[in-house]
This record gives C-alpha cells, structure tokens and sequence, in this order.
C-alpha cells in the first residue's frame, strides 16, 4: 500500500473515488477550484437533504468530466470553536478515517484521494491546528481503520475476504492532496503517521493471535525477528535461569505452573548518543492470564490472551521508532509469562523475595501483573539507567470500573511526566486520565508476614492500589504507570486489540525530540530528513 502527499488539486489527479468534505451548506467555500461535475453531486445531496453533519458518508457519481470514478461525500462540523479542545481535533480527524474506511469497504477502490485541507477537515481554531499531527492522526487511523487481520481463518476464508477487497491489499494507493503551504507538514505527518499506524497493527495481532501460538517464546522469536530488520536493534533474553541467578523470585512465582518458561525481553535501540540515557518502556506481557491457583471465571476466560497487550505495544513502538530511525535511545522490556494453576503453582499466602530484596506475600495469585512487573522495572533500572520509564499493563479490572473502556489510567511520582503524557494523549484520541498514589493509598499495602503484600485487604481503589505497588520498585527516575486494562482491546462485535497505547507513546517520542536543544538533536528527527515520496507498505497477515 503506499501513500503520497501532493499539492496538486485533487480535481485533477485520476483515482477510483475522491473524498470531499462538506458541511450542510455544501462544499466549503475554500475549495474554489472545484470542477461543475463535482460540484453538481454534492448539489443534489444538499437538495435531498442529505448533508447534515449527523448524516452519514454518501458515494455520488460524477456526471460529465471529472477525473474520479466516484466521489465520497462526508458531511463534517467545519464552524471554528474558540475553545476547542485538542481532544476534539484527533477524536474528529480519527472519526474521518473510519467514515472512510467503512464508505469504501463494498467499492472496488484501489486509488484513494483525499481532498486533505487542514483548514476545514476539523473544527479547532487555526492558531490550535497543527498539520504534522493532523496528518499523523488521520493516517495512523485510516491504516488501522481500513486493515483487517484474517491470519488465522481458513485459506476459502481468507481468499473471499480479498476478493471483498475488505483487507489491507485491496486499497493500494492513497493520496493526500493539500495545500501548498501545508505539503511539507503534511507529508512529515504522513511519514510518522504510517509508521505508527504499522506498529500499532503489529501490537494488535499480536494481542489478536490465539494462546496456543503467541507465548513468551513467540514474542522471543518477534523480537528478534525485529532486530534483524533494524541494524540499530538489539536484543537479549533473560530465561528461568537467568532470572533465578537475578533474585527474580516474583516474576518467577508467576510462571512456576506453567508449561511454557519465562523470558524478559529487551529491545535495545541505540539512536541518539552513546552518552545519552535511554528512555524505557515495559510492558506487561502476560501471553495467557488464568488467574492460577485463584483461577478466574470460565466466562469470557479466552479474553485473557490479551492480558499481553502492554507487551504488545512495547514492540509496536520500538518497530515504528526504528522504521523512522529516530535520534534516541530507547529501550524497550517485555516481562512475557504464563499464569496456570498446577500442582508445582503458586499458592495464596506464599511469600517470595523479588529481585530489589525486597519481600511480597502473595494473597492473590490472579494480581500477577505486578509481580512480574515489579521484578522487570528493578532489572532495567539497574541495567540501563533509564532518564524515563514508562510502564504499561492489562494490570486491573477496576480500571475499568473507574474509567471505562474510553480512557486509560495513568499514574506516576513525576507530575510533570503524567501531565505531558495526558496532555500528548488528548491530541492524539490515545486519551489517558490521571489518579492519585497518595501516601493514604500506599498505607493499605501492608503485610503482618512480608514487606508488602501484592494486593490490599478492601476492594475499593484497586487500579490506584496497583500503582502504589509498582511505585515501590521505583528508585529515584521519573516513572509513569498506563493502566490499560480498558482500552487493550474490544469485546463483542468488534473483538479484538486496539494497539493503544501504541500512538501516545510515539508521540510522547516526537515530542522529546521536538523539545531537545538544536545541538542535542544530532542530524534532526529522522523523519524530518527522509525524502517524503509514495512508500510502499507491506503488512503481514
């Protein structure tokens, strides 16, 4: 699939279906150039009545000459808000691109051009609108909007639902057509937006792919698989013995019942400076969670295989920050487990001494997340000397309680470091919303056995419990704890991973590089050099 950014009108270029934005008055006023055939269909949806901002996405047929096929028509908000919020600009242009991509899924499409004016594809002010991002959003979401994972299905399945034209192949070229004055951000945003949009595909199949297949020694074997494509990668992997040699006495609990051995993984990418400390992601990668010998309920158990989603979206950014050879330094950790009950598993009131030293009574086998966790944030510290960790994890079901399935939790003992990231999120409908680990919180964690126990004695405050937890293995670093419990994955109709928090974490990545001093940043972002001409991109299924 490749995608392009041209200047040139979009009336003029030959395409399979041309995406116009109106509003219920008809076309915007700003696209003065449009041709009578085009402006003729969209007349007669406005005398029908079918242009209100509610209504859906309607494919016109051009009468006379005009150089696309097919025009889709997608009525949006154009009036410019004073206080729109950032939220409202990526939230809008990632609702455009599913519009589209389910418009166009029944036509036989193959060229896509999309009339890409930054001035009216969303409703924020003009002195709030920023076309590298806007570009981003909207690409990573059309890439994720229109792709759809049929790896595991039979091959009579497989070849109908190309012939449908519904998976990523039957869209082969897209094409941003904007503005002059816009063309260069427009295609930077372009770049980095297909960049994440593939390595959120990445964390989404993984987290999509079934147990029996996708377990630590599966994401051992992706990882490396990853390294070999990106000479500035490397990785290494911690195993049972490794981790006994380590004192890695929690992480090891969690996998004592299971069949399938341990491995902590970590990506090294090595961008920036050898001086520069990297920036740390670990990711909860728990590839089968049956909560052990605290077994969970049978209904809805098969959704546990993607209680390995932070893992998932560890390797998404490391495959998008390599892809756009990013001048950083990163490090990526996936703790990957199994937690099965058995006769040699961990048993409720088992006591066990992690990797700091210090000592955890178990009460909960089901609340593993952080014993893993707890033993991967102490090694990469140790190891790396990271500037900035950043954790995320599948980690409590009263997150989802707390915030739902719209909104992530974040946490963390830098408030600077939190308040960027939920700040970075709005923009990128990647949203996250903090809560407290106040010292009264951190009071319930005690044990009259251990130094703590891994859960408190009362139900309530489970998701901010968790983080007092992790925050205990935290020494003096700036650290933000993504409880993602909610937002991983889709139940229902639309089951399936998500690949958040995938696009935040890229972004948080752009922002340090936008915010390093000129003679910190070596050559520049990466992105900003790259010839930004068609990609051709390939997605394995």
């Amino acid at each position: 699939m490749k995608f392009a950014a041209t200047a040139q009108s979009p009336y003029g270029i030959k395409c399979d279906c041309l995406v116009e934005f109106v509003n219920k008055n008809g076309i915007n006023a700003i696209a003065k150039d449009t041709p009578t055939a085009v402006t003729q269909a969209i007349n007669h949806l406005r005398q029908q009545g079918d242009l209100s901002e509610s209504a859906h996405a309607r494919m016109v047929y051009p009468e006379g000459e005009a150089s696309a096929k097919r025009i889709l028509v997608v009525p949006v908000e154009f009036e410019l808000k004073a206080n729109s919020p950032a939220h409202t600009t990526g939230k809008h242009l990632s609702g455009i691109a599913n519009t589209i991509a389910k418009a166009i899924s029944d036509y036989p499409i193959k060229d896509l051009v999309i009339h890409f004016d930054d001035r009216f594809m969303h409703s924020a002010p003009l002195s709030d609108q920023d076309g590298v991002r806007d570009a981003q959003v909207f690409t990573a979401a059309l890439l994720n909007a229109v792709y759809k994972s049929d790896a595991f299905k039979g091959k009579e399945t497989q070849d109908k639902n190309k012939k449908k034209l519904k998976s990523l192949p039957g869209l082969a070229k897209v094409t941003l057509a904007t503005q002059d004055a816009e063309l260069k951000d427009v295609k930077q945003g372009l770049v980095q937006g297909e960049a994440v949009g593939l390595g959120m595909i990445t964390a989404r199949n993984l987290g999509d792919a079934p147990p029996n297949i996708c377990n630590p020694q599966y994401f051992t074997a992706e990882a490396k698989k990853l390294a070999k494509k990106h000479p500035k990668l490397t990785v290494k992997v911690l195993g049972e013995k490794e981790l006994k040699a380590l004192g890695a006495g929690a992480y090891l609990a969690v996998t004592q019942g299971s069949a399938n051995p341990p491995q902590l993984i970590t990506m090294e990418y090595k961008g920036g400076k050898a001086s520069d400390k990297p920036i740390c992601f670990v990711g909860k990668g728990l590839t089968f969670d049956s909560g052990g010998i605290s077994i969970k309920p049978g209904a809805g158990m098969d959704e546990m295989k993607y209680d390995m989603c932070g893992a998932g979206s560890v390797m998404g950014v490391m495959q998008a920050a390599a892809e756009l050879k990013l001048p950083i330094n990163i490090v990526g950790a996936i703790a990957a487990a199994e937690n099965m009950p058995a006769s040699n598993a961990t048993r409720p009131g088992d006591i066990v001494t992690t990797m700091s030293g210090q000592t955890v009574e178990i009460l909960n086998t089901d609340a593993e997340g952080r014993l893993v966790l707890c033993d991967t944030l102490t090694y990469v510290q140790d190891k790396f000397k990271p500037q900035v960790v950043i954790n995320m994890a599948t980690l409590t079901g009263a997150c989802i309680v707390a915030l739902g399935h719209h909104t992530a939790a974040v946490m963390g003992n830098t408030p600077e470091l939190t308040q960027e990231l939920q700040e970075l999120s709005l923009k990128v409908n990647d949203p996250i919303w903090e809560l407290p680990l106040w010292s009264e919180y951190t009071d319930d964690l005690k044990s009259p056995f251990a130094d703590i126990p891994n859960i408190a004695g009362g139900r309530g405050a489970g998701t901010i419990i968790a983080g007092c937890y992790l925050q205990k293995f935290i020494k003096d670093v700036p650290w933000a704890h993504l409880d993602i419990a909610g937002v991983a994955w889709n139940s229902g109709a639309a089951k399936g991973a998500t690949g958040r928090p995938v696009h935040l974490l890229m972004q948080y990545l752009f922002k340090q590089l936008d915010t390093k001093p000129a003679s910190d940043k070596a050559a520049g972002p990466a992105v900003r050099k790259r010839k930004p001409t068609a990609r051709k991109t390939t997605v394995k299924k």
